[in-house]
């Protein structure tokens, strides 16, 4: 103890701090950063460091510390999060994936802004690795049926078939694709949606290369391989294969940006935010929505066009091309493939209807409750302030544990479409969904780093370290507004390349406050930023799950991912500052100093 004491009192010497309650706080912060950078211990365990140090340091009672670590925003995540069990459990996020890339048609760059674009969707409700962990294995079996059944550059896949526009896939037979059990690499004979090509043993990938699928009417075309160890016919097969799974982390991580619960950064972001500043009734659903739309939208175009150039070349017309009439043997395969999945699926159920009516409900109620054009549902209500954005999520989600899957008067249960091996439920009042459905994809080391996130910055507040901080970021006042926000833009985007996103924000955002506040700027217009930043980082496969899921398949390299991944972080970056420069003014009323922010600082001086 008493080294930790002479550890407190350098500190406090060597920031300059007024007490020594502030030096103790910045103590904990450091302490807790570094874990979370360094990664030394689970992010959950180490935002379990200001449970215990602050009250030993008397910084903040014990009491105080644990209220931190349960908000609103966990109960928002777990009313979506009952919603995302009940999508994924009836499979309603598959049909709405392969029902939108068969919309796209297989030509090779549409196929891969269909897919780009059913991830972007998806990952504005579910998390973001959810979203790639279900959309990946699709567009590998996709991408399996293209390195098997033709080659890019030769003769035979220049010629065209004359295609009618109402059959064209009727007469062709299918090829047997055998099913490969992800777990133990053993081949079955379920035909499951999801067909990894690739398997972690003992550290290693392996590839399933060397299986042949015979086709009984089409003849095999000969092949020209890229390498002789390569397992792609040709280097335009491999670039493809680059292209579509890289596509699909990067939408995932475009679509985690519209919704306030699209990632872990937006909640992290939505609740710092209001409990910093109560006063403030400026970042809701809809606001956030009306923001970040066409941020995702721009965005989603450019990182297309990107991975196009990059991968694909710029003859967009002949990769781009709608026209039905004339397609080759690669392409109508393709389509094929993608069509055979969806039949799997059957005709839509009685659980999936029910899902996807909760899913509109709940969009249309976070709209309405205070949209601000016009008075929200909220105002039927004689007590204004008590009903929130987790108040429809709870509310929703907990309807989902009553209603029973079972259609009304229906003789049997449905069993989850495409799930062959699913035992029938025998209780004919099975609910839509059951805690163990929840449990399994309730995220609780996010739940609890969110929650140390809002200790540190209580902490912070009450030690008085945050006007510590603000003071010393003074010699800043002379830049202006937008330069503060490139380079809190750019810093974040560099630091989240190593670090986790939800450790980078935290740590960050009560700084990027102080700094507001002390430059008399709206805080706004840096956090938001910095919170969209903080999701770019995609340059390597430790930057997020979602990078490490496609990293995995094996089509991708580090180089390929540095490349593609420096493109999207600089696009990132700029339609972010594009955005607070432009139509975020008018709507968060960007050019002037909040009374909201004044009266922070005033109540945060006494």
């Amino acid at each position: 103890m008493g080294i930790l004491k002479n550890l407190i009192k350098n500190l406090n010497q060597f920031l300059s701090v007024n007490s020594i309650i502030e030096a103790c706080c910045a103590y904990v912060l450091i302490v807790t950063a570094v874990y979370w950078v360094s990664e030394a211990v689970p992010l959950g365990a180490a935002a379990l460091v200001p449970a215990f140090l602050y009250p030993l340091f008397g910084v903040l009672k014990s009491s105080e510390v644990a209220a931190e670590y349960c908000k609103d925003t966990t109960l928002l995540l777990m009313g979506v999060i009952c919603l995302a069990a009940s999508i994924e459990k009836w499979n309603l996020h598959k049909r709405i994936a392969l029902r939108m890339v068969m919309i796209a048609g297989a030509k090779p760059g549409m196929l891969v802004l269909g897919f780009m674009c059913c991830t972007v969707f998806l990952s504005m409700w579910l998390s973001n690795t959810s979203t790639t962990a279900m959309v990946m294995p699709i567009a590998e079996a996709v991408l399996q049926q293209l390195i098997s059944t033709g080659v890019a550059d030769t003769q035979e896949d220049s010629e065209t078939v004359e295609a009618t526009e109402d059959g064209c896939l009727s007469g062709m037979t299918s090829p047997s694709l055998p099913a490969v059990n992800k777990t133990n690499g053993n081949t079955t004979n379920k035909p499951p949606l999801m067909i990894p090509l690739i398997h972690k043993e003992a550290g290693s990938m392996k590839t399933p290369s060397n299986q042949e699928y015979k086709h009984s009417d089409i003849p095999e075309p000969k092949k020209e391989k890229e390498s002789k160890n390569s397992r792609y016919p040709t280097k335009r097969d491999h670039m493809i294969c680059k292209c579509l799974s890289l596509s699909i982390t990067y939408a995932a991580t475009i679509g985690g940006l519209i919704t306030i619960t699209g990632t872990s950064t937006n909640l992290i972001f939505a609740e710092q935010f209001n409990n910093r500043y109560p006063d403030a009734k400026v970042i809701n659903f809809g606001t956030w929505f009306i923001f970040s739309f066409p941020i995702a939208i721009i965005m989603l175009l450019l990182t297309w066009v990107w991975l196009h150039f990059l991968f694909l070349g710029c003859n967009f017309r002949e990769t781009c091309s709608l026209s039905k009439k004339r397609k080759t043997r690669r392409e109508m395969l393709s389509e094929r493939k993608i069509h055979e999945e969806y039949i799997k699926l059957g005709p839509i159920s009685y659980p999936e209807v029910v899902t996807g009516v909760f899913f509109i409900l709940m969009t249309l109620l976070w709209f309405t409750r205070e949209p601000g054009f016009v008075p929200g549902w909220t105002s039927l209500f004689e007590k204004k302030g008590y009903r929130t954005d987790a108040t429809v999520s709870v509310l929703l989600g907990f309807l989902l544990f009553l209603i029973p899957a079972r259609r009304p008067f229906s003789r049997a249960p449905r069993t989850p479409a495409g799930d062959s091996s699913a035992e029938r439920d025998p209780d004919p009042m099975a609910p839509m969904i059951t805690w163990k459905d929840f449990q399994n994809l309730m995220p609780w080391e996010i739940v609890i780093l969110v929650g140390g996130g809002y200790a540190l910055a209580a902490g912070c507040k009450v030690s008085g370290l945050s006007v510590w901080i603000g003071r010393q970021l003074e010699p800043m006042s002379g830049l202006p507004p937008w330069m503060v926000t490139l380079l809190a833009c750019l810093l974040v985007s560099a630091v989240t390349e190593f670090a986790s996103n939800p450790a980078t924000l935290t740590v960050f955002l009560p700084i990027l406050s102080a700094l507001s506040e002390t430059l008399q700027i709206n805080p706004l217009h840096t956090l938001i930023p910095a919170t969209m930043c903080v999701s770019f980082g995609v340059m390597l496969p430790v930057g997020n799950p979602p990078n490490a899921i496609v990293f995995s398949y094996g089509h991708v390299q580090i180089s390929d991912m540095v490349k593609a991944g420096f493109g999207v972080n600089l696009i990132g970056v700029l339609v972010v500052m594009l955005a607070i420069m432009t139509w975020g003014v008018p709507l968060f009323n960007l050019t002037e100093y909040p009374d909201w922010a004044i009266a922070r600082n005033f109540t945060g001086s006494l």
